[in-house]
């Protein structure tokens, strides 16, 4: 999701987001310690997704 259409979201939605995306990002991170993720570049797209959410929340914050 690009960063334009983030901020067409509401806060709610970003933290739900956010909060979907850090569980992702979890569950992610505990298949590679265990050896069965295939795609290890999906950590890096879930961390950069989660920042472009973080990113947009600061910017609604100021």
């Amino acid at each position: 999701m690009k960063a334009s259409e983030l901020r067409d979201l509401t806060q709610e939605e970003l933290r739900q987001k956010e909060e979907e995306l850090a569980d992702q990002l979890f569950a992610l991170r505990l298949q590679k310690s265990i050896g069965q993720l295939e795609k290890p570049s999906r950590i890096r797209n879930a961390r950069v997704e989660l920042a472009r959410v973080l990113t947009v929340l600061r910017e609604k914050a100021k």
